[in-house]
């Protein structure tokens, strides 16, 4: 197939493009290469995929319209992965105009190319911030989500409700993911593990926010890539039960799906770094602070959906996980 992955050279985009290419199929990746975080760090990612022959990479934004329409036009994709966004929910407070840009225009743009080209299937990333002020866990697909409580969450929610109303327009078989915590080698800078580690190597002290006590569902990226390429390989398809009088969520009359990929198994923040304590075979200094706006105090994934349908879970624990994080670190980071 020919595959077309946005944010080829984020953190998810990245390994999920590998993973396509090493079983043979056709990747075009594109990605804007922004500032928001060491753009060293993203080329050092595409440097991996370069060698592979059914590789090309694009540079481009996609919130130009004319430019995302055009590469539609001319590649004529299979289906479509689209990863790219503004990430982060902290940036989000700071700069918000960041993720009208990026989350909202840039999917419409993708909605636009798919429409217009006759793709199979859009699978796309939404986020677990989407459950905002929720606190029945573990978090379902099934659930309500109409509480964001981060710009960064309703600009994810905004792009489950966009591409809702393409798949009733026009057909088109769309999938949200809701990626819980991910972590693992060539990880974003500004996430947890690495600030963390980063603190843990210089010497300085960690900031844990709500005095650490906080739980997430730390989903290792071999896992969450795993799942990418499953719901990638199983189009959404209508749910013939699907009852308009009671709408599920995660399902719908149209060809549209919503799934959770997450451990299910959340992980007090002070055991987290913990873990990585005894990785790095070091102690950490800790500064305990209140609770950060946007931030929510727990996330659990009920993964059951995405088993039922595509045959997967993640399985990888946190000792595992984290200790293949600890390697690649001190060898990107480190190796000087």
């Amino acid at each position: 197939m020919k595959i077309l992955v946005t944010g080829a050279a984020g953190f998810i985009g990245f390994h999920v493009a590998e993973y396509l290419l090493k079983r043979g199929d056709e990747v075009i990746g594109i990605d804007s290469i922004n500032d928001y975080y060491d753009p060293d760090l993203k080329y050092a990612r595409l440097k991996n995929l370069k060698p592979y022959k059914r590789f090309r990479f694009v540079k481009l934004d996609i919130a130009d319209k004319d430019i995302v329409a055009t590469l539609f036009e001319r590649e004529k994709f299979d289906t479509v992965v689209h990863m790219a966004a503004q990430a982060g929910v902290r940036y989000s407070l700071e700069n918000p105009h960041a993720y009208t840009h990026s989350n909202i225009v840039g999917h419409l743009n993708i909605l636009e190319g798919c429409r217009n080209n006759n793709i199979r299937h859009l699978v796309y990333a939404s986020s677990s911030s989407v459950y905002g002020a929720n606190t029945a866990q573990p978090f379902s697909e099934h659930h309500s989500v109409d509480h964001p409580v981060s710009l960064y969450a309703a600009s994810k929610k905004s792009n489950e409700l966009m591409s809702h109303s393409y798949s009733h327009l026009y057909n088109i078989p769309t999938t949200g993911l809701r990626f819980f915590t991910v972590y693992g080698p060539w990880g974003r800078p500004d996430m947890a593990p690495i600030l963390f580690a980063n603190a843990i190597e210089s010497g300085e002290a960690i900031k844990v926010f709500n005095s650490g006590n906080m739980y997430r569902d730390f989903t290792f990226i071999d896992d969450i890539v795993e799942g990418v390429i499953r719901a990638l390989d199983n189009p959404a398809k209508p749910n013939s039960e699907w009852n308009s009088d009671t709408p599920d969520p995660a399902t719908s009359y149209a060809p549209y799906r919503i799934y959770n990929i997450g451990n299910n198994s959340p992980v007090k923040l002070i055991d987290f770094i913990e873990v990585l304590e005894e990785a790095f075979g070091k102690k950490a200094l800790k500064n305990y602070l209140p609770m950060q706006s946007g931030d929510v105090v727990s996330t659990c994934a009920d993964s059951s959906a995405l088993y039922e349908e595509v045959g997967f879970k993640p399985t990888t624990t946190l000792n595992i996980g984290v200790k293949k994080f600890v390697e690649w670190y001190k060898q990107y980071y480190l190796k000087g």
